[in-house]
């Protein structure tokens, strides 16, 4: 069994399913009473979004992952792309068109917190509403709409024909019907769904399992507009369903008792439960006392930890690169001198060992080992260079960062997060002259940190804590979608010739030519020539601690897949006595 962890995550869960007799079979299931197999942990942070088509942060994900279905999935054992809501499909031999054959017996439903009823929609007719490769279409065509404000959508635009000029249209609210009908997704018929390519891309397929464009609920949406992700208004096709969700404190999930059973998944935790707490220290402090299964370690007890539960510990690769931010058109940082001053001034070698204790690999450029077309791990980018970086500040007009204005550093909350900046800092005055004052530390919640990084060059941070994990196992995933000019709304890079690159390099059809482009595109953005976005500072290697009644395989891509969890319940609930 593979045992890794992306999130902190907890469950509970219901049961028993009832069919109505007569009519149209549209399903109903209650809330079973006893005693259910039940998941708690904890998270520090509030789920930012359960809209498919917004999620853009691993908690996120999770939830979505969970509550709908997607187009295809990843095996966890394999990293192999699986049916799911497709139960197949062909692709054309000029690689533009992907047909999907979508099953037919997937339920759309609601569920009524205060009853603890599990209803299956239906429509003005009463007849039941399953997924269609209609409800695919409108996901689709809704992620590509810029009005959304999704970050995802511009991954999807980069390879779906008709998207981009959809998501880049210079008047968003006043798109016409036409580019949107152009978009190159469609339905023949309730069961066959065909995806149209701009170009031939050969990772299309890993793609499919992304949220982005799994089927949305159309009608749900446009009754209760933003509001329709809320408990009790949620309509959902997944194996769970969403019972409670106080902002800011806790959420729980149900199992979905009308769930066709050879897609519940092997799991048989039937109620995830979890309580947001103010930091890792707390959390921790909750595992020791068996109130949660998973648990982050604070740094400041690993060595304690791994002496006392080296038998409940588990260190996971979870392939997700660290890095601190520039906004490039915010001065100084418009300084291409400036920023590879900060960059290479940090000594990513020594935070991993020291403040990490050994949790992680220091990176010099972003796609970690892996990915298709990742260089390997020490032969691109500067890295730590303190006497570059001294060369490059003083190349900027600030030797020894005299008259070097100040500026901002945030971060997202946590413990960790605030040794890793205060470690920025110190390098930063150690080995350019700056002292500490001139770095302007915050920490926000990581749903504060996306927002204040969108905002316009007055309000935005010059500079922030970031982290990047895998969507799917290419290197377009990193330098194109994280980095492309089009949608790095947050860095607000210029185009220029790196980006198309990047384009040829997406849609480059022999392998080996596709890795000697991303070895030279890591280079034009972290070599001593780079433009520098970001630097790049670790790649995440973290011991959890983790109770001997769970049993999980740890998803590299896309959301944790809770369905597939298990717990020992006596031994759970004997270890709570």
């Amino acid at each position: 069994m593979s045992k890794k962890l992306l999130a902190i995550v907890s469950l509970l869960i219901l049961g028993s399913l009832v069919l109505s007799a007569c009519g149209p079979k549209v399903q109903e299931g209650t809330v079973a009473t006893g005693d259910l197999v039940a998941y708690q942990g904890t998270d520090t942070s509030d789920i930012p979004t359960l809209d498919p088509q917004l999620g853009e942060d691993v908690t996120s994900i999770n939830y979505i992952e969970n509550l709908f279905v997607n187009l295809t999935n990843y095996d966890l054992i394999t990293s192999d792309v699986v049916p799911e809501a497709a139960t197949s499909w062909t692709i054309s031999d000029d690689g533009l068109l992907y047909t999907f054959v979508i099953r037919t017996d997937i339920p759309w439903v609601n569920h009524n917190p205060e009853t603890g009823e599990v209803k299956q929609e239906v429509n003005a007719d009463g007849d039941p509403l399953f997924v269609t490769a209609e409800d695919f279409v409108y996901g689709i065509k809704r992620s590509c709409d810029p009005n959304n404000g999704s970050y995802y959508s511009g991954i999807i635009a980069g390879v779906l024909k008709g998207c981009e000029e959809v998501f880049y249209a210079e008047d968003p609210e006043n798109i016409p019907q036409a580019d949107v009908d152009a978009i190159g997704v469609s339905a023949p018929d309730s069961e066959t769904l065909i995806i149209e390519l701009k170009a031939p891309a050969a990772y299309f397929l890993s793609m499919t399992p992304m949220w982005t464009i799994a089927a949305t609920p159309q009608w749900a949406i446009e009754a209760h507009g933003e509001e329709w992700i809320e408990a009790g208004n949620i309509v959902t096709n997944g194996r769970y369903v969403l019972n409670n969700w106080e902002h800011g404190v806790s959420r729980i999930i149900l199992r979905n008792p009308l769930m066709p059973e050879d897609m519940q998944g092997k799991g048989n935790i039937d109620k995830l439960t979890i309580n947001v707490v103010p930091d890792v220290a707390t959390e921790y402090a909750l595992w020791l006392n068996n109130e949660v299964d998973l648990t982050n370690i604070p740094g400041g007890e690993l060595e304690a930890h791994l002496a006392n539960f080296g038998d409940e510990t588990v260190q996971i690769p979870d392939l997700a690169v660290f890095y601190i931010a520039f906004r490039m058109t915010k001065a100084p940082f418009d300084d291409v001198h400036v920023r590879r001053a900060f960059g290479a001034s940090f000594d990513s070698a020594t935070y991993v060992s020291e403040l990490r204790q050994g949790q992680g690999l220091p990176m010099k450029h972003f796609a970690p080992p892996g990915i298709f077309g990742a260089p390997p791990i020490d032969e691109v980018g500067v890295g730590y260079d303190p006497e570059f970086a001294k060369s490059e500040l003083a190349l900027a007009g600030y030797p020894d960062c005299e008259g070097f204005p100040q500026v901002t550093l945030l971060g997202y909350s946590g413990e960790s997060t605030l040794a890793w900046i205060e470690f920025a800092q110190a390098n930063w005055e150690k080995n350019l002259g700056c002292s500490a004052d001139l770095i302007q530390i915050e920490q926000q919640s990581f749903a504060d940190l996306l927002t204040a990084t969108k905002a316009d060059d007055d309000e935005a941070p010059h500079m922030w804590t970031l982290g990047w994990g895998p969507d799917y196992a290419d290197e377009n995933n990193w330098v194109g979608d994280v980095l492309d000019c089009k949608f790095a709304v947050r860095i607000r890079r210029e185009c220029n010739e790196i980006d198309d690159l990047v384009e040829e390099a997406r849609f480059e059809s022999d392998p080996e030519v596709r890795k000697e482009l991303y070895a030279e595109i890591e280079d034009m953005y972290f070599g001593y020539e780079g433009e520098y976005p970001f630097f790049p500072i670790f790649l995440r290697i973290a011991y959890v601690g983790e109770h001997s009644w769970m049993d999980r395989d740890v998803a590299l891509f896309g959301g944790q897949q809770y369905y597939n969890w298990t717990i020992d319940w006596d031994a759970k609930q004997a270890a709570q006595q």
